[in-house]
């Protein structure tokens, strides 16, 4: 390789590396805001366990660190998840001027999307699954078992619904992306519903609570979520298609 050649790697290793530091710097000083009301985040978490647990029950810390650990842990994980959006745009500006016109207009509505349904999935386990899972967890309990949920094992299993709803949600961005690269289309994905409305149930059985409310309730969105998905996908043209088109016209 040349030094003419070398250099154009060099400046995008560079330019990757900068954006890496601004999101590391990001999310550090938006920890460093939260620290100080680590279990106050911890207790709005935990609120939806808490409010349907037995009079007189309560969470438990087995280790003798963990009730200094576990708050830290999830405002880690929340400085985290408040800056996708500007870890989104720190992606968005390095592969940017490698990108299609056409493709840029397709790729920013997909970004701000897909920010706003993992939201909205977190949002909706939150709201909505939580109270119901736990509701129903809390009054099947054996006679004479009293319900004392450690602290480190709730963070680690409402983080992993946040993560599996708020990735379910994506659905429609997935299969626009699926379309807009031509892997499949929208009369494909359609003859494929009655497998695609399984797997959702599969799915819900997999990652949530062992309870059918749950379980329900993340796979009904995910069918919903998939037919927006094949909605949206009819506007956007298969990848070469638009560029051999760009390309035309330019020349």
């Amino acid at each position: 390789m040349s030094v003419e050649e070398s250099q154009p790697l060099i400046s995008h290793l560079v330019e990757l590396r900068n954006r890496l530091l601004h999101c590391l710097i990001f999310v550090v000083v938006v920890f460093l805001a939260l620290v100080y009301f680590s279990n106050d985040i911890y207790h709005i978490v935990a609120s939806p366990l808490l409010e349907v647990m037995p009079q007189g029950a309560s969470m438990i810390a087995t280790n003798v660190a963990t009730p200094f650990f576990t708050p830290i842990k999830l405002t880690a994980i929340a400085a985290v998840f408040i800056s996708v959006p500007f870890l989104l745009y720190q992606i968005w500006a390095f592969v940017a001027p490698a990108l299609y016109q056409h493709e840029k207009r397709l790729i920013y509505p997909l970004l701000f999307s897909s920010t706003i349904l993992f939201y909205t999935g977190v949002a909706f386990a939150y709201y909505v699954v939580f109270p119901l899972a736990f509701g129903f967890l809390t009054s099947t309990a054996p006679e004479g078992v009293t319900i004392a949920t450690d602290i480190s094992s709730y963070l680690d299993f409402v983080l992993t619904i946040f993560l599996a709803f708020g990735v379910c949600f994506e659905v429609p961005v997935a299969i626009i992306l699926l379309c807009w690269t031509g892997v499949t289309t929208p009369q494909a994905l359609k003859e494929k519903r009655p497998y695609i409305i399984v797997g959702a149930f599969v799915i819900g059985m997999l990652l949530t609570p062992p309870d059918v409310f749950s379980q329900t309730l993340l796979a009904l969105p995910m069918c919903l979520l998939f037919e927006i998905g094949i909605l949206f996908a009819r506007f956007y043209r298969p990848r070469e298609d638009a560029r051999e088109e760009e390309s035309a016209v330019e020349k």
